[in-house]
């Protein structure tokens, strides 16, 4: 699939989570959001705070939506939801739309915490290996020389490039994402009252 970055239309969906330890459930928040930042796609899931059913979630959120024209995928990370690991080459797989999954910080990594969080040997291990097969993240640095450090499926690391520079207007956390993480934690503190 060729991906078209200079096209007015390109749509996104941007999928981030809202979600507190004391809670059996988080939000999954999808925005589709056009190149020209308007938003014309909404849809929610919700997923089990350190659970394993993330995959299925963003899995979900995009079905709901029923649309074709969606370009592009984006995360707001693959470990959610405390240690919910998405499979990013699962929802590739499964739905062949070029995909993005985007973290701002760099760190020794996880396996460390997830060894320590998840002491039944099975558990621990099937996450380890879960948090492994997700791969190395590389770096791309934005217009507004803001870096972040990204994992992608179905393009080229300048294509991925590219669309993040597109759908990011200031800082570091793109259009899609950012409205989606506001939306994610608005709905969590509405239905937790």
């Amino acid at each position: 699939m060729t991906l078209h970055v200079n096209k007015k239309g390109i749509r996104v969906l941007g999928i981030a989570e809202s979600f507190r330890r004391t809670q059996k459930k988080s939000v999954l928040a999808g925005i589709v959001m056009r190149s020209d930042f308007v938003i014309d796609g909404v849809a929610f899931d919700k997923i089990t705070v350190g659970g394993r059913d993330a995959t299925e979630g963003v899995l979900h959120v995009f079905e709901s939506l029923q649309r074709a024209d969606i370009n592009v995928m984006m995360l707001s990370g693959c470990v959610i939801s405390w240690f919910n690991i998405i499979d990013l080459r699962d929802v590739y797989e499964r739905l062949r739309i070029p995909l993005i999954c985007v973290t701002y910080e760099e760190s020794e990594g996880l396996e460390g915490h997830i060894a320590r969080h998840f002491e039944a040997r099975g558990e621990r291990e099937s996450r380890i290996e879960a948090y492994k097969r997700l791969g190395n993240r590389v770096p791309v640095r934005l217009h507004n020389n803001f870096d972040v450090l990204i994992r992608f499926l179905g393009m080229e690391k300048t294509e991925a490039a590219a669309v993040l520079k597109k759908f990011t207007t200031h800082g570091k956390v793109p259009e899609p994402l950012r409205v989606a993480k506001i939306v994610a934690r608005a709905t969590l503190n509405y239905s937790a009252d």
